[in-house]
């Protein structure tokens, strides 16, 4: 167990999501950060198993090895104090730092900066994506019922206010899309974005946490409050059961506890003002998520983002060859082949597929275009990758799903076992 908190609080979402790279990636650059090479090797080999061309991994692999083995020495030690030196105040390393009072001191003049593992001030709009989408759920292909979900539980209500008002519902609270790794839920949430003309603001776990005390909390609230500014904006919190993780599992982790706590108080209707802020959040644990967190007026509404279906795959097919030089692909033939497989494992298939056609070029000195024996040949040597996932799910739809909250789910998972 390392001493340092949020290191502690970054290991405590590893293990219950050791799929999420970009936390090990933080992990990474935090423990090599403080001289902990070592350790920073150890994760270094976790992160490239599931990833094994991520060109940060690589370069922090390069980075750990070299100060292991004296190459970085002193030189990478002198510049690391000095650069620490020079953006830490004594008074921030204080537990007791009161973030609010130095704000209302420094005023609208200079807007409260985001800090990373350094202390390095952002600008506003540095931590996390803002952008304002072109695309739509037009160009989402496939996923009819997701779209019709989407319709019913949080477009409907935004452009008919007045008829919401009268049936009594509306689009505020958050909405929750759930489901396999890899399957477009930060794709749909954007085209959300782009479907409402609204900015679009993705938020992920590393963007939050900070080893101050009071300083995740604080993050949190600055990512809310810049969202309400520029609102109509979907705030967009992805894997969201790690930042809103059960508190019952962080008896360990009061600092992670205090942040969940945050979270529930933004999201709370009564205590704050969100109006024009829609909430998405994504996750492939929905059981993980704290219950409150699911409460009317949270993330009380929750849609299915399961496989893609047949017109799915055909248009991410499609999506991943379309830059490729490609000759005699039926496309059709080949999402009738991969029914079992996500959007991720589809793109796999395609990268595969091209650097077999490309290896053929080099050998031969010309270019040859991909054809459908490369893609049989990567169907072969790619299997689907959601297999784990089905099976956790299949055990909440029998044993966890007393108050419903997985019919849809259930629902699916009837129709797959049918076929």
């Amino acid at each position: 167990m390392t001493d340092d908190p949020v290191i502690a609080n970054l290991l405590t979402v590893l293990d219950a999501n050791p799929e999420l790279l970009p936390v090990r990636i933080s992990v990474i650059e935090l423990l090599a950060a403080r001289g902990r090479h070592a350790e920073a090797l150890s994760q270094c080999a976790t992160a490239l198993a599931q990833d094994p061309v991520n060109a940060q991994v690589t370069a922090l692999l390069q980075r750990c090895t070299a100060a292991l083995a004296g190459a970085a020495g002193e030189s990478a030690a002198a510049a690391l104090a000095s650069t620490t030196s020079a953006a830490v105040e004594p008074e921030a390393a204080d537990s007791g730092y009161d973030w609010e009072a130095a704000e209302e001191q420094v005023g609208d003049i200079i807007q409260p900066a985001f800090v990373n593992e350094r202390s390095e001030p952002y600008a506003e709009g540095d931590v996390g994506l803002f952008e304002r989408p072109k695309l739509t759920l037009a160009d989402v292909g496939g996923m009819e019922h997701v779209k019709q979900q989407l319709e019913l539980s949080l477009l409907g209500p935004v452009r008919n206010p007045e008829l919401a008002k009268a049936f009594g519902t509306s689009a505020r609270g958050g909405l929750l899309l759930y489901g396999p790794p890899g399957c477009g839920k930060t794709f749909v949430a954007s085209a959300v974005a782009g479907e409402l003309g609204a900015n679009f603001y993705a938020i992920e776990i590393a963007d939050i946490l900070n080893w101050y005390t009071g300083r995740s909390e604080y993050n949190l609230k600055q990512v809310f409050r810049t969202a309400r500014r520029k609102a109509p904006c979907v705030l967009f919190f992805d894997e969201i059961d790690a930042l809103g993780h059960k508190r019952s599992h962080l008896s360990g982790s009061s600092s992670l506890r205090s942040t969940v706590n945050q979270l529930l108080t933004e999201m709370d209707s009564m205590t704050s003002d969100n109006e024009g802020v829609y909430i998405i959040g994504a996750t492939n644990h929905p059981w993980d998520v704290d219950v409150a967190l699911r409460r009317p007026g949270r993330f009380d509404r929750m849609v299915l983002v399961a496989l893609p279906d047949p017109e799915a795959r055909v248009s991410i097919l499609r999506h991943h060859l379309k830059d490729r030089p490609v000759e005699g692909i039926d496309l059709n033939a080949v999402a009738a082949r991969t029914e079992s497989y996500s959007g991720a494992d589809l793109a796999q298939i395609c990268k595969s597929a091209t650097q077999l056609a490309m290896a053929d070029s080099i050998r031969t000195g010309a270019v040859r275009p991909v054809r459908m024996d490369d893609i049989a040949a990567a169907l072969a040597q790619t299997r689907p990758s959601t297999g784990a996932w089905f099976e956790s799910a299949r055990n909440v739809v029998e044993f966890a799903n007393n108050d419903g909250s997985y019919d849809e789910l259930a629902a699916y998972m009837r129709t797959r076992d049918n076929r």
